[in-house]
């Protein structure tokens, strides 16, 4: 199940693993950070760079997958802090706090919505994240680079640099390559040719797309697919 949450941007989802076969789907970079609970735990997903491969017994699974960039206001910690790195949310708030929240997420009738709250409340209690993320994602995910970028946003190509760190996890070359990444995936699961998600996702060519692919997902496109 996935939805849009009433935190702007956020994607509310659930997931029942009950089988190993399940379990092993991979999880791939997309610019984001999740809030997670499973089985009386709440963790936290960090920005990946590379895809991410769930292991462990089958359980039942909910997250808030939050907007690129607007997490650490939230969680109050930079983004490439956690880079690559799934952790106990207590690691970063206090464990008092963290296990009443566990606690009520638990006694919930639907977890889901019982951690979409905790995310609301926070976001409540937390000043904003400001507009520059959003504006950082449109512009490289539009293809421009991050020289045109910086000087589009009032920012040296350093600043840009540590802004994207801070909030991404990684900088706005990494972050190119992931969004122009999302975009080819979305194609090719609406059928769309791979020569032709190639060009239309931005890349020079379909071995282009194929190698990006590869580095990310540690597999070939159609194999990534087929398990998705």
């Amino acid at each position: 199940m996935e939805r849009a949450s009433r935190l702007p941007g956020a994607v509310v989802w659930s997931r029942a693993v009950s089988t190993p076969a399940e379990a092993v789907r991979p999880v791939l970079p997309d610019g984001c950070m999740d809030l997670l609970w499973t089985e009386g735990r709440l963790l936290v997903a960090g920005p990946d760079t590379r895809a991410y491969v769930p292991g462990g017994a089958p359980a039942d699974w909910a997250g808030v997958r939050f907007f690129p960039g607007t997490a650490p206001a939230l969680l109050g910690v930079p983004a490439d802090e956690l880079r690559d790195l799934r952790v106990d949310l207590a690691d970063l708030w206090p464990a008092a706090e963290v296990r009443r929240l566990a606690a009520r997420i638990d006694a919930a009738a639907d977890p889901v919505t019982a951690l979409e709250e905790v995310a609301l409340d926070r976001a409540a209690a937390t000043e904003p994240p400001g507009p520059l993320p959003r504006e950082i994602v449109a512009a490289l995910g539009a293809g421009r680079p991050a020289a045109v970028t910086a000087v589009r946003l009032g920012l040296s190509t350093r600043q840009l640099h540590r802004r994207c760190l801070a909030a991404f996890g990684y900088g706005p070359r990494t972050l190119t390559r992931i969004l122009r990444l999302q975009r080819a995936l979305a194609l090719a699961r609406d059928g769309v040719p791979f020569a032709e998600v190639a060009t239309r996702s931005g890349f020079a060519d379909q071995p282009h797309l194929a190698r990006d692919v590869k580095e990310f997902a540690g597999m070939p496109l159609g194999e990534l697919l087929a398990r998705s």
